[in-house]
């Protein structure tokens, strides 16, 4: 791999969201005289989704492209493990509803096998992000706010409270009745604003609220909505955490983040980020970040991808069907204002289509700038590159000739070999991990309808009901079969299967555009062929189907003269 140090990967090309935005983190971090600091923050409070890695996709990449020019560049992860479990996601048993308040560190791992509900949540994304080269420092929230590393922006926070009061009573929305504002990001008692939220000593939920608070000795007491109450020193244990609004900015300044993004929904007017960015100024005399709004990830038939609602497919999931790189280039891309929708159906294919075309034209000098660009982001970060198939073959062809061999290594190197005669592969491990991902989607995603059953016997009763024309074409393409010999390969498959209609209708074999009638020729042809093989009047590329099945199974089962 070529050494990116000092240089960007597309500096100067028009249009590309990652190197203008990496200018601008550049120049503020000078600006500021402080290291760039990207950050991301994730709630392992269910499945992390496809959703969420927008997340950490997005800062990933302009952390990266600045580290390509040679900057030093941090990108922390901030796991929120220390906010309530709110409710209790899909699959999980209607038991765990007693935990909900309670912080996700403090509630058991569904499963037993992690030290908690976030630590189960947290593996898989951990596995995903080191497969996709997403390197981040994760901090979580937790152990920050328990071993008081916090303790000053508390204490500061809760000494400034009515300042905080204050910004938020600009933004704070009417009730219903147009009487009390909204309290739902509040601590408080009353008016009296407390921007702290503890959990309870003895049932361990955040059901309570602060009833007073002493700033010189900064005891803090508490009831709770189960009847129980008490007080603790705010200046020696943490025992809970700052409201949202106040948590967020508070640790744009203890971290110095240069670089944050944040769906939509944290970036309208009014929102969070807006309150956040006064917050951080006028109480923790920060500044916010720069700031990146990115649009939803949504799977067909939904805008937004949900963890509570669950079957939202997650980077680990994905990654078994999809390529490391063709991942990233999904999230490369997209500018971030742009939707991005996910399918692991049969869109799978179409992806892998698209990136293989991107290939092809990097090759032969067609690409953009921009794509260019969005290929080399995908392919390689700043520290390494990631794992290629050496052999990319077409995903449909690797899914079909998987599907009608039964995945039997042998028959689908074979037919591998025949499919490139000019540079046959030497084993499987050429087309891995393209191929093992094939493997994963036929085994998992493909409709069991869908699958390709060939018959063991000839369809008699077909054979037997062949019309003239039917049974002339058959005759055509079984002579085909034998005048190949031993040039059983695709691209002479392909040019029989296509030349028996053309033959029958006294065309030219290397006829380049069909006309209607060679059109309904050639799908009748094919129809008769698939019934003949598997019983059903479509299946995978007919010519990718026979090299599966060989030469002698083809004429056994397509040949109108042989006995049944």
């Amino acid at each position: 791999m070529a050494s990116t140090e000092g240089v960007g990967v597309s500096q100067g090309v028009q249009g590309d969201w990652v190197a203008e935005e990496a200018d601008r983190v550049v120049a503020e971090a000078e600006r500021r005289g402080t290291p760039v600091v990207c950050a991301s923050g994730i709630s392992p409070s269910g499945p992390v989704h496809l959703g969420n890695l927008r997340e950490l996709m997005t800062p990933h990449l302009v952390a990266d492209e600045v580290r390509r020019r040679g900057v030093e560049a941090r990108h922390v992860l901030s796991w929120d493990d220390f906010d309530r479990l709110r409710k209790v996601p899909a699959g999980v048993p209607e038991s765990f509803a007693e935990h909900i308040g309670r912080p996700l560190t403090a509630v058991p791992d569904p499963c037993g096998q992690h030290a908690s509900w976030a630590e189960h949540f947290k593996e898989p994304l951990r596995a995903a992000l080191h497969e996709l080269g997403v390197v981040v420092d994760e901090i979580s929230q937790t152990q920050m706010y328990t071993s008081m590393a916090y303790r000053e922006q508390v204490l500061h926070a809760m000494a400034h409270r009515a300042d905080i009061d204050a910004v938020l009573g600009r933004y704070r929305t009417k009730g219903p009745d147009g009487g009390e504002p909204d309290g739902s990001d509040d601590a408080s008692t009353g008016r009296d604003y407390f921007p702290y939220k503890p959990f309870c000593a003895v049932c361990g939920r955040d059901s309570t609220t602060v009833v007073g608070y002493d700033p010189a000795s900064t005891e803090l007491r508490w009831t709770c909505a189960f009847d129980h109450a008490g007080s603790f020193a705010l200046g020696e244990e943490s025992p809970g955490k700052l409201v949202w609004k106040v948590d967020w900015p508070m640790r744009w300044a203890f971290e110095r983040v240069t670089f944050e993004a944040g769906g939509v929904d944290h970036s309208a007017p009014n929102s969070s980020y807006t309150v956040g960015s006064q917050i951080v100024r006028e109480v923790f005399g920060g500044l916010p970040p720069e700031y990146l709004a990115y649009s939803f990830v949504g799977a067909p038939g939904t805008a937004k991808m949900s963890s509570s609602r669950g079957g939202a497919a997650t980077p680990l999931d994905a990654l078994h069907v999809v390529e490391a790189p063709v991942l990233r280039w999904l999230y490369t891309r997209r500018k971030p204002n742009q939707a991005i929708t996910v399918s692991l159906d049969h869109e799978v294919g179409r992806l892998y289509d698209e990136w293989d075309a991107l290939g092809r034209k990097l090759a032969g000098g067609r690409a953009t700038p921009w794509e260019t660009a969005t290929q080399a982001r995908s392919v390689r970060t700043a520290e390494r590159e990631l794992t290629q198939t050496p052999r990319p073959f077409p995903f449909r062809s690797l899914a079909s000739v998987l599907d009608v061999t039964g995945g039997r290594d042998e028959q689908v190197l074979r037919i591998l070999r025949d499919m490139a005669p000019e540079e046959p592969v030497a084993d499987l491990d050429a087309a891995r991990p393209r191929l093992d991902r094939a493997r994963a989607w036929v085994e998992e995603y493909a409709d069991e309808a869908d699958r390709t059953r060939v018959r063991e016997t000839p369809d008699a009763e077909r054979l037997a009901a062949l019309t003239d024309d039917e049974r002339e074409s058959l005759r055509l393409l079984v002579a085909g079969f034998d005048a190949l010999g031993g040039d059983w390969t695709l691209d002479a498959l392909t040019d029989l299967v296509y030349g028996v209609p053309k033959q029958r209708l006294g065309l030219p074999l290397d006829l380049k555009k069909p006309t209607p009638e060679l059109r309904t020729a050639q799908r009748e042809l094919f129809v008769l062929v698939y019934e003949l093989l598997t019983g059903r009047d479509t299946g995978p590329r007919l010519p990718t189907l026979l090299l599966a099945i060989g030469p002698d199974r083809a004429r056994a089962l397509l040949d109108p003269a042989r006995p049944a």
